[in-house]
C-alpha cells in the first residue's frame, strides 16, 4: 500500500468533498481517500492506494468530479 497527498483547488464546501472522494475511490486500486479543506478553496486529499497513482489519472479523476485541479497544475 502507498499514500499520497495532493493539494486540490476548487474545493470550497463538503459537498466538494464528497465529489472528489467518490470520484478518486473509483479509481483501481484505490482503498481510502481523505479530504480536508484548507484556507481558500484548496484542499489536502490523501489516497491509499496498492500503487502509486499517475498524477494524470488523480487529474483526470478530479476533472471529472466537478473540474477540480491539483494545485499549481
Amino acid at each position: 500500500m502507498t499514500s499520497a497527498t495532493y493539494q486540490v483547488t476548487g474545493m470550497t464546501c463538503e459537498h466538494c468533498v464528497h465529489a472528489v472522494t467518490e470520484e478518486l475511490k473509483n479509481l483501481s486500486g484505490v482503498s481510502d481517500v481523505t479530504a480536508a479543506l484548507g484556507p481558500g478553496s484548496t484542499a489536502a486529499v490523501t489516497v491509499t492506494s496498492e500503487a502509486p497513482l499517475a498524477d494524470s489519472v488523480v487529474a483526470a479523476a478530479l476533472d471529472e468530479a466537478g473540474g477540480y485541479r491539483l494545485a499549481g497544475s
